[in-house]
Formats: C-alpha cells, sequence, structure tokens
C-alpha cells in the first residue's frame, strides 16, 4: 500500500524517529511529483515541440553580466559607467534622423517654392529639384545599406574585442600622453619591487609577460640609499624606458602592481591575486621571446578604455607571428584575468564539433580546422584601485590629482561595473 506525502508541519515533530520517518516519506512523496511531471511535460513536448522551445525560452539562466545595469544619458566623461559602443550608436541613429527630417522639411519648402514661380523658372526648378531629390535618395539609401551592413551584437558579450576608436574626446584631452596622435615610442619597461623585497624571481617572471622588459632589484642593503618611485621614474626617463612596474608583495607573495607611464604619469594601482607561475600549470608550455599579439576583451566604460590603452602602450605594436603567442587580458566583473597561450592550428578530430558562427550555422572554410591552445603562464588577476594624475599619489598635485580611486560602496549593487 503506497503512502502519502506527510504535510511539512509534520517534520517538525518532537520525536526524532518520528521526525526522520516523515522526513523521509516527504522527500520520497517530492520526487515522485517531480517525476510525474517531468514524464507528463515530455509526452505535451512530443506532441506539441512548441511548447518545448517555449519552455527553453523561458528558462533561460541570466547571468550577471546580462543583468548589468548603466548609467542613463549621455555623459561620457571618466567614472561614468555608461556603454560607449551602445551610446555612439544611439547618437548616430539621432543624426541621421534629424538630417533626414531636415532633408523632408527641406523638399516640402522646395514644393511649396515651385508653385509660385513663373512656367519657364518652374520648369528649370522642377528640373534641379529632381536631381537634388535623386542624390537625396541615393544617399539615404547609402545610409541604409551602411546600416544594415552593420554587425549585429556578438552573442557572448563577455568574448568581445575592445574597440579603442570610440574613446571619447573628453578623455583624451585629460590623458593626452596616452592618447595622443603621434605614434608611441617601441615600448620599454623597467620593471622593479617595493623596498626591501623577497619576491625576486616572481618581478622577473612577471617582466617576461611585457616585451622588451628589464628587471632591476631595489636595494636592500641597510646602509644603501632607499630610492624613491620617483627617483626611480627619473633614472628611467633619461634613459628613453616608456613605463616602470612596481610589484608589491604580503607574505612572500606579489600582491599589488603599479603601472606608471613615463615620463610624467598617469599612474594605475592594482590588486594582484591568484598568482600561478608557469611550472605550476599543468601541461604547461615554456615561452618565447616573440613578440605576442595582445587580446583585449570586454573594456567598454570611459574607464575601460583608459586601462585598455595603458596596456596597449606596453606591447609592440607588431607582433610576431611565427612565436603563435597571445596575451590576453580579459574584463569580468572588473576583475582582469592575464593570461599567456601558444597556439596551433590543426585538423579536426572525429568527435569534434565544427566551427559555428554566431547564429548556429557551420562556418565555410574552417570545417577540418580546430585551434588548440596550451598556457605558458604566469596566471594572475588584477583589479584596478587607484589612478593618479602624475608619479604615484605624492607626484600628483592639484585637486584633480586623484583622477579615480575604488570605493567599497561601489559594489554595493551588484549588477554595477567600472570597466
Amino acid at each position: 500500500m503506497g503512502f502519502t506525502k506527510p504535510p511539512v508541519q509534520a517534520l517538525k515533530a518532537a520525536n526524532k524517529g518520528k521526525r526522520q520517518e516523515l522526513f523521509i516519506q516527504h522527500k520520497k512523496a517530492s520526487g515522485k511529483e517531480r517525476r510525474e511531471a517531468r514524464h507528463r511535460r515530455r509526452k505535451e513536448e512530443n506532441l506539441d515541440p512548441a511548447l518545448k522551445r517555449e519552455r527553453l525560452a523561458r528558462n533561460k539562466t541570466l547571468t550577471l553580466d546580462q543583468k548589468r545595469v548603466w548609467d542613463e544619458g549621455d555623459d561620457d566623461s571618466l567614472g561614468v559607467q555608461v556603454d560607449l559602443a551602445k551610446l555612439r550608436r544611439r547618437q548616430m541613429e539621432e543624426a541621421e534622423a534629424n538630417e533626414q527630417e531636415v532633408i523632408d522639411t527641406d523638399m516640402q519648402d522646395g514644393d511649396d517654392d515651385d508653385d509660385d514661380d513663373d512656367d519657364d523658372d518652374d520648369n528649370d526648378s522642377m528640373l534641379a529639384s529632381d536631381e537634388e531629390d535623386d542624390e537625396m535618395r541615393a544617399a539615404a539609401a547609402e545610409k541604409q545599406r551602411e546600416k544594415r551592413a552593420k554587425r549585429d551584437d556578438s552573442i557572448a558579450p563577455s568574448t568581445t574585442s575592445t574597440n579603442l576608436d570610440l574613446t571619447p574626446t573628453s578623455l583624451a584631452l585629460k590623458f593626452p600622453a596616452l592618447f595622443s596622435d603621434v605614434p608611441p615610442p617601441e615600448p620599454k619597461i623597467l620593471v622593479t619591487t617595493s623596498l626591501n623585497s623577497t619576491i625576486h624571481y616572481e618581478a622577473q617572471l612577471l617582466g617576461t609577460l611585457f616585451p622588451n622588459s628589464m628587471y632591476i632589484p631595489r636595494s636592500s642593503h641597510r646602509y644603501g640609499h632607499k630610492y624613491s618611485l620617483r627617483e626611480i621614474c627619473q633614472f628611467a626617463t633619461n634613459r628613453q624606458y616608456t613605463a616602470v612596474l612596481l610589484v608589491k608583495e604580503d607574505l612572500k607573495k606579489p600582491t599589488g602592481l603599479s603601472i606608471v607611464h613615463l615620463p610624467a604619469g598617469p599612474t594605475f594601482h592594482f590588486s594582484l591575486s591568484n598568482w600561478i607561475e608557469g611550472r605550476k600549470l599543468p601541461g604547461h608550455g615554456n615561452p618565447t621571446n616573440h613578440y605576442p599579439e595582445l587580446l583585449l576583451n570586454n573594456f567598454k566604460t570611459p574607464l575601460g578604455l583608459l586601462t585598455a590603452k595603458l596596456f596597449q602602450n606596453l606591447f609592440p605594436p607588431q607582433p610576431e607571428f611565427q612565436g603563435r603567442q597571445v596575451t590576453t587580458l580579459h574584463n569580468q566583473r572588473d576583475y582582469i584575468f592575464v593570461r599567456r597561450h601558444r597556439y596551433v592550428f590543426r585538423e579536426k578530430r572525429a568527435t569534434e564539433k565544427s566551427i559555428v558562427d554566431a547564429e548556429g550555422r557551420e562556418m565555410k572554410g574552417v570545417e577540418g580546422i580546430r585551434a588548440g591552445l596550451q598556457e605558458l603562464g604566469p596566471r594572475f588577476t588584477l583589479k584596478l584601485r587607484r589612478i593618479d594624475k602624475g608619479i604615484g599619489r605624492a607626484g600628483s598635485d592639484g585637486v584633480d590629482a586623484t583622477q579615480w580611486e575604488w570605493k567599497a560602496k561601489m559594489e554595493k549593487d551588484r549588477k554595477r561595473f567600472n570597466l
């Protein structure tokens, strides 16, 4: 004889043995109900496949990235949480709508003026207006084609590349050293540590991530001169270095990274976590001296583009493709994940799926090709904490000495991000 599902109140019985028995009965009955509902739903969906599509669309999981909240308005200053790509697209659509409205108004005014002119002038103006109308129609059709030709947003926005062409003018005027029309010089980086540091090996390993870098340990002798960050930057500027990297430590582990753009700043301060050197990664490879390719992913706000521009200036603009090395800085929820890989193109195995596009269709021309990755290391995570106008906090003067600083209250709303 079957049993009935006990009520929830019965699970709070005073007797322990009785409570355990009722709980087991309640659990079995709940599982039976879910199983019967699943079988019943399967039968209904087999008869009507549209029900399954509706259920899958309704049960789509939403992540925090998909729930992300943006600031409203057209403000694109530093610190504003606005998607510059969507802002630029909205501004272009408004400008096109205004132009179309002006064209329609001019055409109506031209028709009214033509009615008041003489017959000869009327004929000449009609010919001229017809030509102008044809040009306007051709221009409008061209704009429509360009609008249709624009690629839609990717189905995976967390892996989209950063478009530095969207940099607002206000950001370029505030940081002219980074956003300059003159091509930047070849990167030359000086890597050092905090005073009395013990992580010389980790600092050297970090220096291998950036081409044309040199590690210089700071003096730990008790009678040695303790050079400040500004003195080190002056030393590096005199020797044509373009940036200084200062690695900070705690408990003999790297915990911070400060990047100074020479000769006069700005200075970016990051916290560093989850440090794993390459030799501790399973199946790791050994890096070579080739210039790597650089991937900057998911930097969308003005602050994000500023951070992406800083890292872009640390890598040579011409990668050496024969090395097949790629360095990735992937931003997700204000954490920058730094990885370095070596890639190889190989034939697709029989058990692997083909490469598909954004619509789920197989891409033509690459049916039998797959890409393999081997991580080289090191692996770590960065989070932006502060931006100083000059060289460090001590070297920045004025009201705007600190351009941006992380505050704990910024993370009260889990759906808002700065980068």
